[in-house]
């Protein structure tokens, strides 16, 4: 455990942080699930909206360090193939 008020005080905020950035994959990993449910359904004008929220998402969790900027663009360009062999 912490002994100082540096360590205590970083201790703290580590947990914050945690249950931040715990929520904010939780958003990008549903914003994804969206996308795959309205693949599913063959639908691909529901697939394509939800993927542009989708994107967004993504994008702003790779600026931020949560997902490497190589996974992000790997996880849109996945989801993209997929929206694209369902409108052809």
């Amino acid at each position: 455990m912490a002994n100082s008020a540096q360590a205590k005080k970083r201790a703290r905020q580590a947990v914050k942080r945690r249950a931040h950035n715990m929520a904010s994959r939780s958003m990008m990993r549903t914003a994804i699930k969206k996308v795959r449910v309205a693949l599913q359904g063959k639908d691909a004008e529901q697939a394509n909206t939800a993927f542009t929220a989708a994107q967004s998402i993504i994008d702003k969790l790779a600026r931020k360090g949560l997902v490497h900027k190589n996974a992000a663009a790997r996880y849109k360009s996945r989801i993209n193939a997929q929206i694209k062999s369902i409108a052809a």
